[in-house]
Protein backbone atom coordinates (compact mmCIF):
# COMPACT_ATOMS: atom_id res chain seq x y z
CA UNK A 1 0.00 0.00 0.00
CA UNK A 2 1.20 3.49 -0.84
CA UNK A 3 0.83 5.77 2.22
CA UNK A 4 1.04 8.83 -0.04
CA UNK A 5 -2.26 7.90 -1.68
CA UNK A 6 -4.00 7.95 1.72
CA UNK A 7 -2.65 11.33 2.95
CA UNK A 8 -4.41 14.46 1.70
CA UNK A 9 -2.35 17.08 3.55
CA UNK A 10 -1.83 18.65 6.94
CA UNK A 11 -4.84 18.33 9.21
CA UNK A 12 -3.48 20.48 12.02
CA UNK A 13 -0.42 21.59 13.97
CA UNK A 14 -0.54 20.89 17.72
CA UNK A 15 0.68 23.56 20.10
CA UNK A 16 0.62 23.18 23.89
CA UNK A 17 -0.13 26.28 25.94
CA UNK A 18 0.00 27.37 29.55
CA UNK A 19 -2.69 30.04 28.96
CA UNK A 20 -5.51 29.22 26.52
CA UNK A 21 -7.06 32.69 26.48
CA UNK A 22 -3.73 34.38 25.83
CA UNK A 23 -3.05 31.96 22.94
CA UNK A 24 -6.51 32.43 21.43
CA UNK A 25 -6.19 36.22 21.65
CA UNK A 26 -2.76 36.13 19.98
CA UNK A 27 -3.87 33.95 17.06
CA UNK A 28 -7.16 35.81 16.61
CA UNK A 29 -5.13 39.01 16.27
CA UNK A 30 -3.26 37.28 13.42
CA UNK A 31 -6.56 36.54 11.67
CA UNK A 32 -7.33 33.02 12.92
CA UNK A 33 -10.89 32.08 13.83
CA UNK A 34 -11.89 29.67 16.58
CA UNK A 35 -13.70 26.81 14.80
CA UNK A 36 -14.06 24.24 17.61
CA UNK A 37 -13.59 24.19 21.36
CA UNK A 38 -13.92 21.27 23.74
CA UNK A 39 -12.40 19.57 26.75
CA UNK A 40 -10.45 16.37 26.29
CA UNK A 41 -12.19 14.27 28.95
CA UNK A 42 -9.26 11.81 29.02
CA UNK A 43 -6.91 14.36 30.56
CA UNK A 44 -9.07 17.38 31.42
CA UNK A 45 -7.30 19.68 28.95
CA UNK A 46 -9.11 22.54 27.24
CA UNK A 47 -8.69 22.25 23.47
CA UNK A 48 -9.31 24.88 20.79
CA UNK A 49 -8.97 24.53 17.04
CA UNK A 50 -8.24 27.75 15.16
CA UNK A 51 -8.15 28.20 11.39
CA UNK A 52 -6.71 30.72 8.97
CA UNK A 53 -7.12 29.79 5.32
CA UNK A 54 -6.11 26.14 5.00
CA UNK A 55 -4.04 26.06 8.23
CA UNK A 56 -5.66 24.60 11.33
CA UNK A 57 -3.96 24.68 14.71
CA UNK A 58 -4.88 22.66 17.78
CA UNK A 59 -4.08 24.64 20.91
CA UNK A 60 -4.38 22.64 24.12
CA UNK A 61 -3.88 23.88 27.65
CA UNK A 62 -1.72 21.30 29.40
CA UNK A 63 0.34 23.72 31.53
CA UNK A 64 3.46 22.01 30.17
CA UNK A 65 4.47 24.28 27.28
CA UNK A 66 8.28 24.43 27.24
CA UNK A 67 8.29 28.11 26.30
CA UNK A 68 11.27 27.96 23.96
CA UNK A 69 11.84 27.65 20.17
CA UNK A 70 10.91 24.26 18.76
CA UNK A 71 7.94 23.90 21.12
CA UNK A 72 5.40 22.73 18.53
CA UNK A 73 4.25 19.36 19.82
CA UNK A 74 3.02 17.61 16.69
CA UNK A 75 2.03 17.83 13.05
CA UNK A 76 -1.12 15.91 12.14
CA UNK A 77 -1.74 14.54 8.67
CA UNK A 78 -5.25 14.17 7.30
CA UNK A 79 -5.74 10.60 6.09
CA UNK A 80 -8.25 8.13 4.72
CA UNK A 81 -8.19 4.45 5.73
CA UNK A 82 -6.37 4.97 9.02
CA UNK A 83 -6.51 1.26 9.84
CA UNK A 84 -4.42 0.39 6.78
CA UNK A 85 -1.87 3.10 7.54
CA UNK A 86 -1.65 1.97 11.18
CA UNK A 87 -1.05 -1.60 10.03
CA UNK A 88 1.80 -0.45 7.78
CA UNK A 89 3.38 1.58 10.57
CA UNK A 90 3.14 -1.27 13.09
CA UNK A 91 4.72 -3.76 10.67
CA UNK A 92 7.58 -1.44 9.70
CA UNK A 93 10.47 0.19 11.53
CA UNK A 94 8.46 3.27 12.55
CA UNK A 95 8.24 3.94 16.28
CA UNK A 96 4.53 4.05 17.13
CA UNK A 97 3.46 5.74 20.36
CA UNK A 98 0.08 3.99 20.34
CA UNK A 99 -0.74 0.30 20.65
CA UNK A 100 -3.93 0.82 18.64
CA UNK A 101 -5.81 3.54 16.79
CA UNK A 102 -7.18 6.05 19.32
CA UNK A 103 -10.51 7.90 19.30
CA UNK A 104 -11.54 11.30 20.65
CA UNK A 105 -15.03 12.82 20.39
CA UNK A 106 -13.69 15.94 18.67
CA UNK A 107 -15.59 17.50 15.77
CA UNK A 108 -19.10 16.44 14.87
CA UNK A 109 -18.54 12.68 14.80
CA UNK A 110 -15.11 12.15 16.34
CA UNK A 111 -11.59 11.58 15.11
CA UNK A 112 -9.48 8.41 14.95
CA UNK A 113 -5.72 8.86 15.21
CA UNK A 114 -2.33 7.45 16.14
CA UNK A 115 1.14 8.95 16.49
CA UNK A 116 4.66 8.00 15.42
CA UNK A 117 8.03 9.53 16.30
CA UNK A 118 10.11 11.14 13.54
CA UNK A 119 13.91 11.16 13.20
CA UNK A 120 14.21 14.38 15.24
CA UNK A 121 11.85 13.18 18.00
CA UNK A 122 8.99 15.13 16.41
CA UNK A 123 5.54 13.59 16.67
CA UNK A 124 3.61 12.87 13.48
CA UNK A 125 -0.07 12.20 14.08
CA UNK A 126 -2.22 10.46 11.48
CA UNK A 127 -5.87 11.56 11.78
CA UNK A 128 -9.09 10.47 10.14
CA UNK A 129 -12.12 12.60 10.95
CA UNK A 130 -15.29 10.56 11.04
CA UNK A 131 -17.79 12.05 8.61
CA UNK A 132 -20.83 10.28 10.06
CA UNK A 133 -21.88 8.35 13.16
CA UNK A 134 -21.92 5.11 11.16
CA UNK A 135 -18.21 5.10 10.38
Amino acid sequence: MDIKSKVSGIQHVGIPTNDMQKSIHFYKDLGFEVIWQTVNEQNGESVSFLRLGNLTMEIYENKQAVMKPGAIDHIALDVTDIDSIFSIMKSSSYQCLDEHVQFLPFWEHGVRFFTIIGPNKEKIEFCERKLSKEE
